[in-house]
């Protein structure tokens, strides 16, 4: 038989999520609060993942009955947009933009990786997002004046907003995923980089991958993970700039 949490999947409402007020209860009043409970899924899945936020597991770690918790946030897939939208509110206040927005984007992009990297769980969950809450819409808010120097149109500045974020997300999930790769091996992340680079360098000895063999020869590049990061995001801006300048 189903369990209660397969049952309460039911989308998203936005409207009933963010614009509506909750309505008084009759008799005692809750013994905690939607933010509560939020929090706790956050604490989670900070610790051991998006895949350990159950409601289960949350109503555990509140301190209530599962079926309590629905009281609170109506299925998973809300409480997974309250989570997103309440760590979008752990940035702090984001720089004036200054007019130069190829700069304040690379401003943007590192405060986006920080704070991914604070909530590894972040970049899946963003591919399962449906609404924009009130935080993300100030970030998304920001973005747009971030952008508007380089003379976009709204869907255009919206666009690249998307591009520069989805960017962001696949390089955190990539460092991400190749640091837990490095603890299950018992090794740390640049011992499991120079065995890979040992690996290549031993296969490319073979006449088959001859420009893989000029690459691996030439002088290694900082590895160190902000570097790494700012170079990568250097490439995306690069052509997002061209881009304009071509259309100009």
């Amino acid at each position: 038989m189903a369990g209660p949490e397969a049952d309460r999947s039911g989308g998203v409402d936005p409207e009933a999520l963010w614009l509506e007020r909750p309505q008084p209860r009759r008799g005692r009043p809750p013994a905690h609060s939607r933010a509560e409970v939020t929090a706790a899924a956050v604490a989670i899945a900070d610790a051991d993942g998006l895949a350990a936020v159950t409601m289960r597991g949350v109503a555990a770690r509140v301190g209530v009955g599962v079926m309590s918790l629905y009281s609170y946030v109506p299925n998973k897939e809300t409480l997974l947009e309250l989570m997103i939208d309440r760590v979008a509110g752990d940035q702090p206040t984001p720089p004036a933009p200054t007019g130069a927005w190829i700069a304040d984007l690379r401003v943007m992009a590192h405060a986006q990786r920080d704070l991914m990297l604070r909530h590894p769980w972040l970049p899946a969950a963003l591919q399962e997002q449906q609404t924009l809450g009130p935080n993300t819409l100030a970030f998304t808010e920001h973005a747009l004046a971030v952008l508007e120097p380089a003379g976009f149109d709204g869907q255009g500045a919206l666009e690249v907003f998307s591009l520069v974020t989805g960017f962001v997300a696949s390089h955190v999930g990539y460092e991400v995923a190749r640091d837990r790769a490095a603890v299950r091996a018992g090794r740390t992340t640049r011992e499991l980089a120079e065995a890979q680079g040992r690996y290549l360098r031993a296969v490319v000895t073979s006449p088959d991958h001859p420009r893989l063999a000029r690459i691996l020869a030439e002088p290694a590049r900082s590895a160190d993970p902000d570097a790494t990061f700012d170079r990568l995001l250097g490439h995306l801006l690069d052509g997002l700039a061209a881009t304009r300048a071509a259309r100009e």
